[in-house]
């Protein structure tokens, strides 16, 4: 409170005082402070005298729609300069990692009060990145693409982004895996909710099962494409381009969502995951 009693002379009388003497300072400042979520209804530790003295209070508020989270996550990341690989983040993938942190300002389980900032969006997006950084290295890949199998990457992330509810321990990756489910279902049903997904389907009625991984190559993902029917033309819908790191991305979106909208059953057996009718 004493460095605010003198921020308060500053402010107000252009001086300070040095035991008892008056230090008359000849300033032309602007203060801005800002404050943590919880501290909006109560000031914080902003002494009265000192809070006269701000010439108003500004109340910010979480982006209103997910392109402008989208905007502001891209602009603040830390973005991967590696020489020789090509970084492409499919539009889907942007919408999902933004959609996280949009359902977790209303999930009941994360702590409203302290609130979830847009850095937890730059912080999953980094994570994201990274992990089909890693990928493309460890593959031999020069096309650096996000999947859905990379999702799970950014729990670490977002553990030390957000403050829940309870306490029960084990509780948080739970709660955390839940919201990017539902973020990769709401970004689907946006995407493709119209489309004719019923020849995928009815392959997999027929016994037809799939292995995906973050560690598969990409060649094994456009063989599923002209294997089962009417899944290249469900992918020509989220992208068009044919290289086939981005090929396998949008296979993987596709079929997690349809699991999520119960359409497929998916079995985890470690890292990867086996979907079948």
């Amino acid at each position: 409170e004493r460095i605010q009693v003198g921020l308060l002379n500053v402010m107000e009388e252009r001086d300070v005082q040095i035991r008892g003497h008056k230090v008359r300072l000849d300033l032309d400042v602007l203060v801005v402070a800002t404050a943590n979520p919880e501290d909006y209804t109560n000031r914080g530790r902003i002494i009265t005298p000192l809070k006269d003295r701000y010439g108003s209070q500004i109340r910010t508020h979480y982006p209103k729609t997910i392109e402008h989270e989208i905007s502001i996550m891209e602009s603040e990341s830390s973005h991967i300069e590696a020489d020789g690989y090509d970084v492409v983040v499919p539009d889907y993938m942007k919408e999902i990692v933004a959609e996280i942190s949009r359902l977790a300002r209303r999930s009941p389980d994360v702590s409203q009060r302290s609130g979830v900032s847009v850095r937890a969006s730059v912080a999953n997006y980094e994570a994201l990145l990274a992990n089909a950084l890693r990928r493309a290295i460890r593959l031999g890949d020069k096309v650096v693409v996000p999947r859905v199998s990379d999702l799970p990457f950014v729990i670490p992330s977002l553990q030390g982004k957000v403050e829940f509810e309870t306490v029960e321990e084990g509780k948080d990756e739970q709660i955390l895996d839940r919201l990017i489910q539902g973020a990769v279902v709401s970004t689907f049903n946006r995407a493709l909710g119209d489309a004719d997904t019923e020849q995928v389907v009815e392959s997999f009625k027929t016994g037809l099962s799939v292995e995906t991984g973050e560690a598969m190559a990409a060649s094994e993902y456009t063989a599923l494409l002209r294997s089962i029917d009417g899944l290249a033309e469900i992918v020509g819908r989220v992208t068009n381009d044919e290289r086939p790191e981005v090929q396998a991305s949008a296979v993987e979106f596709v079929l997690e969502g349809l699991h999520l909208n119960k359409r497929l059953n998916k079995d985890r057996v470690g890292g990867q995951a086996l979907y079948r009718g």
